[in-house]
């Protein structure tokens, strides 16, 4: 082999560029550290304030995302919709980005944000958000008369919730049942932490837009009304 060769595969061994073929680590991405920037902010970075309840209770208005981090760590987030609006303007058509997340932690606790801009990922980073800001507490039970223990498996009674034109009924169903409902929507009542449920919806449920407003209305009841 010719030096010139060997010079373009980085030796007889082949290993290329780069010391042997060694590829550079990974760089983690860094967890941005948050500052409080709001009142309400700064007591829960205190420990004054240990519940979203304490902040319902107190009428507080939650604005920074990072409240929510705090405390709730264990919160996860899904993209539920993403999709694209076109629109015509005097320089030609425009075109930005949709997309709806949701927030939960399986466990009593639900949010759903939309978002949008010409690039998808700030779409879903602006959903990310507004679902935090918009968690709320949901208090399971178990309502069904078939049942009646004392696990927290499903709606306490029976809710109804509206969203544009869509209608959802949650039904409170017996333990092992599971969740009579279309995908989406299973998926957005596992994350609030339901197990077991009758679901019934009106209305154009492939617009997630309603049909996720619609599941919110309807979880916020139980808290309001339990």
């Amino acid at each position: 082999m010719s030096q010139a060769t060997q010079s373009r595969t980085g030796g007889p061994g082949g290993q290329g560029r780069g010391g042997g073929g060694q590829r550079r680590p990974r760089r983690e991405p860094e967890e941005e550290v948050w500052i409080p920037k709001t009142i309400l902010g700064k007591k829960v970075a205190a420990g004054e304030i240990t519940s979203i309840e304490d902040i319902i209770s107190q009428g507080l208005r939650i604005q920074e995302a990072g409240i929510i981090k705090k405390l709730l760590p264990d919160l996860k987030s899904e993209v539920v919709d993403v999709g694209i609006i076109q629109k015509m303007t005097s320089n030609g058509q425009s075109t930005r980005f949709k997309a709806i997340v949701a927030a939960g932690n399986e466990n009593g606790y639900l949010g759903i944000g939309q978002g949008k801009s010409k690039q998808m990922r700030i779409a879903i980073e602006k959903a990310t958000n507004q679902a935090m800001l918009n968690v709320n507490p949901i208090k399971l039970g178990c309502g069904s008369w078939e049942c009646r223990c004392d696990q927290k498996h499903s709606v306490p009674f029976k809710i109804k919730g509206k969203g544009g034109s869509v209608t959802i009924e949650i039904i409170p169903a017996p333990r092992g049942l599971g969740l009579v409902a279309g995908g989406k929507i299973k998926r957005l009542l596992e994350l609030a932490g339901l197990k077991d449920a009758w679901t019934t919806a009106k209305g154009s449920t492939p617009t997630m837009n309603s049909t996720s407003k619609a599941i919110l209305a309807c979880l916020r009841q139980t808290f309001s009304q339990g």
